[in-house]
């Protein structure tokens, strides 16, 4: 991060001077490796003044778990041996917003950063995206995402669930109801307290509706950079949650909250595009300024990098390339993207199913995708190829279909890119054909890898020594990341639950 001028940092700070002058107080949060907010209120003489320096914030954050115990490991970042020393934190300018459910308190998302080398925290979630967008930016290129987000609501309060045990919420309309235009009319003012003050907060839904289940809703987050989506998908989280706690009502982004009804996903749509020309790189149909970009855009296949001659290069390519509708419409940019995710997909899953939990909602005949896998518009595989006909080729894109709706958005998106991005630099080539393929007789057999079925085992998967994930998210970032993962099915092992009493207390 360059240091601003002096005449920047000057104009900068007579600019907030200006737009915070009536107000006594401002909120910062940054996140953590949850995907929880953590902030405070502050005054704003001190916001003001720490505007370019930053101000120390306990890094505690990253030495405890999501209800605030350390880890038995201790880890490098934050542990007793440097007394959970302080980071930096530095507000984002860009993120300014105001609260309009909390009298219009402006708001700004905090980056974190070593204290000693003041370069970003290696475990700080913006900043591990960053890196990634960082290094696109460097090629001349922009990843856009969008993020959908499914979520149970209940009838309760902290208070009244805690009362219960954590056991039998009521739910806040009976039923299945899919796209229902009488379920929201029971919830009005909560369903349309979303909508409307999410935008005011610049948080853009799309859509909204409900979804198969009873009281589930979905929406779908306006399309925008990666940067911008994981904040708003972040930032959508806690909207939703502070909403429904002024009406009595508690929404869950729980992966897998019944164990009889569909789990609740996280799915996070795809492209890259040219920075100059905005052209989606993506669309086989893209051309732009530069030839290698244009040869990116091709949807020629793989083979024809080599430089062998055009009838060794068609032979070499796989039936499904030329015999799967909709394949053609993918640019060689985005095989080689898909083909880095699909590759890496394996030493990520635990940031794409970061919890116990998560692993609940990874089973099969729930439209849950189980395997490495992809496919022209399969919603039954880990990755949906969108295209034409059944949309513009502007809007070309992937979704990512394994992460629930308990993901943290800015870890999850990175971790995507990332792997993408190692696709194309390594021209990698697709592991499996898709789901769709066929051949001249028949279907063809695919033969798909089962994903990690717990979060133990996707832990040890990104530990591995020669990992993607180490190469593609640091050493630093993957040993206390994969630790705090590790730390919670410890936790998970030894705790005894209300299954276990119901089935043996009487009975053994």
């Amino acid at each position: 991060m360059s240091p601003p001028t002096v005449a920047t940092a000057q104009a900068t700070l007579d600019k907030f001077k200006t737009l915070l002058a009536n107000d006594r107080r401002v909120k910062v949060a940054g996140v953590d490796l949850d995907g929880i907010l953590r902030g405070k209120v502050m005054a704003i003489s001190k916001f003001l003044s720490v505007l370019e320096s930053g101000f120390g914030f306990c890094s505690v954050i990253f030495g405890w778990d999501m209800h605030d115990k350390t880890y038995a490991e201790e880890l490098s970042v934050s542990n007793a041996a440097n007394g959970y020393r302080d980071i930096i934190a530095i507000p984002d300018l860009s993120t300014f917003r105001r609260i309009p459910w909390e009298d219009n308190i402006p708001f700004f998302l905090l980056s974190f950063f070593d204290p000693t080398t003041r370069e970003p925290l290696a475990v700080c979630p913006r900043g591990v995206l960053k890196r990634v967008t960082d290094e696109l930016a460097s090629l001349g290129w922009e990843a856009m995402c969008g993020a959908e987000f499914e979520f149970f609501n209940f009838k309760e309060t902290p208070a009244s669930l805690e009362a219960k045990g954590h056991t039998s919420p009521e739910a806040l309309t009976p039923g299945m109801f899919g796209y229902s235009l009488l379920r929201p009319a029971i919830n009005q003012d909560y369903f349309y307290d979303i909508f409307d003050q999410c935008s005011s907060f610049g948080v853009n839904i799309e859509s909204f509706h409900t979804e198969t289940g009873p009281g589930v809703y979905e929406a779908a987050l306006a399309y925008d950079n990666a940067t911008n989506m994981a904040d708003m998908a972040n930032l959508f989280k806690l909207s939703v949650k502070q909403l429904g706690l002024k009406q009595g009502i508690m929404p869950t982004f729980m992966a897998k909250p019944y164990a009889d009804q569909p789990g609740c996903s996280g799915h996070l749509h795809f492209s890259i595009r040219d920075i100059a020309s905005k052209a989606n790189l993506f669309a086989a149909s893209t051309t732009i300024n530069g030839s290698n970009s244009q040869r990116l855009g091709s949807p020629i296949s793989d083979a024809e990098d080599s430089g062998s001659s055009s009838l060794a290069s068609v032979s070499a390519r796989p039936d499904w390339e030329t015999t799967v509708e909709g394949v053609n419409h993918m640019s060689r940019l985005m095989k080689y993207f898909t083909a880095g995710l699909l590759t890496a997909l394996p030493s990520i899953m635990c940031i794409l199913a970061p919890n116990i939990n998560s692993y609940k909602r990874l089973v099969e005949n729930y439209w849950a995708p189980v395997t490495i896998s992809w496919g022209i518009e399969s919603r039954v595989s880990a990755i949906r190829v969108i295209g034409p006909p059944q949309c513009d080729p502007k809007s070309t894109r992937l979704e990512m279909r394994v992460g629930g709706a308990d993901i943290n958005p800015h870890l999850a998106i990175a971790a995507c890119l990332a792997a993408g991005l190692y696709g194309i630099k390594n021209k990698l080539s697709m592991p499996v054909g898709p789901t769709t393929s066929e051949t001249t007789s028949g279907k063809a057999e695919i033969k798909a890898e089962r994903l990690p079925k717990s979060l133990k085992e996707s832990a040890l998967k990104m530990l591995e020594k020669d990992s993607i994930a180490r190469e593609i998210l640091g050493d630093v970032f993957v040993e206390h990341y994969a630790a705090t993962r590790l730390n919670e099915y410890r936790l998970w092992e030894t705790a005894v639950t209300t299954w276990e009493t119901k089935r043996y207390f009487e009975l053994v």
